[in-house]
């Protein structure tokens, strides 16, 4: 499901193309109307993971072989660190990304990568079997499965655990799993009955049982506890990264991809029975786990001081743990593109 790392460049009928050149063809669509009306280059090469910020592309997907186009491309990888290589030698002008990689991207090559966009904020949920978690507290001296120590879910946590009180060295046990799906699996098999999971993968879990439940949206958790600060941020899950030199060159083919990306956000989160039917057409997530997970990914568009702000504000939260986690400092006033 998350294997694909083909490139596609717009030319044929759309309804004789594989699943990756379709995708393309989402994205040919709506660079072609900009390209049009803006002069976009002649090449914009766009990459995203297959995850929740693809679904906020859905729109365009479906769109595809309606607006006749010049070369665009676009690729779906199965890991941040396929995209990672790509932006820094140039292969790649935007990317959808995890928020922390933005600013390591940002500060390790010296500005050359800035932020346009968040796509998504929190989607972590505490699921469990059972009815013992109703709060925080409840946690405590709790056992729970939880995935990707040492990245940005293991900050989130211990970042919500500690302003509640609760050690997470001491007071919890945390079985950390190498992905996701690992944790699923355990719920499933009934060998732990608490996980902090990710959406679709909460949900995911909840179609495999029934008795599974979420118990905590970590997002409202998180803002509970922002609310407290002089510089409130948000829990954020993706963001939308651009090369600084081709915003520079072409400020108008990053106006256009962020109307067309911000009008396709719009369609999924008033239409969720046929974003989540698209979602399954085009093989990104299965449209019944689509359909329960959608409500739940928090799929938005913000831009601008917004954008600044609670983005800011999140990375100060992963600073404050681990510098590293950010690329060895926040990153610079250039970092935040502002239309």
């Amino acid at each position: 499901m998350f294997n694909s790392k083909e490139k596609y460049k717009k030319g044929g009928t759309m309804k004789k193309l594989p699943l990756i050149a379709v995708i393309a063809c989402g994205l040919a669509v709506f660079s072609g109307c900009a390209r049009e009306k803006t002069g976009l280059p002649a090449e914009v090469r766009v990459a995203a993971l297959k995850c929740p910020s693809s679904i906020g592309m859905i729109k365009l997907i479906d769109e595809a072989g309606e607006i006749s186009a010049n070369s665009f491309s676009f690729e779906i990888l199965a890991s941040p660190d396929e995209i990672v290589p790509k932006i820094v030698q140039g292969k790649l002008d935007i990317a959808a990304v995890p928020p922390n990689l933005s600013s390591v991207l940002h500060n390790n090559t010296q500005g050359k990568v800035r932020v346009i966009a968040v796509s998504t904020l929190g989607m972590m949920y505490i699921v469990e079997k059972g009815e013992t978690i109703a709060s925080i507290e409840d946690l405590r001296g709790k056992t729970i499965d939880a995935s990707f120590k040492g990245m940005s879910p293991e900050y989130d946590l211990n970042y919500i655990l500690n302003a509640n009180g609760i050690n997470p060295e001491t007071d919890i046990t945390i079985e950390w799993r190498s992905e996701h799906a690992q944790s699923v699996a355990a719920l499933a098999a009934d060998k732990t009955s608490i996980a902090a999971l990710p959406q679709p993968f909460a949900a995911a879990a909840q179609m495999l049982d029934g008795n599974i439940r979420i118990a905590l949206d970590m997002n409202k958790e998180w803002e509970k506890l922002q609310k407290k600060s002089d510089n409130p941020g948000a829990l954020i899950s993706g963001v939308i990264i651009a090369r600084a030199e081709f915003i520079e060159k072409n400020p108008a083919a990053v106006s256009g991809f962020l109307d067309r990306y911000a009008a396709s956000v719009e369609f999924v989160n008033n239409n969720t029975g046929e974003a989540a039917a698209l979602a399954g057409k085009y093989n990104i997530i299965p449209a019944d786990v689509a359909q329960k997970a959608i409500p739940y990914c928090n799929i938005t568009f913000i831009e601008g001081i917004e954008m600044k702000e609670k983005l800011s504000g999140y990375f100060r939260v992963l600073f404050e743990q681990n510098p590293q986690s950010v690329g060895g400092a926040l990153p610079s006033e250039a970092f935040y593109f502002i239309r």
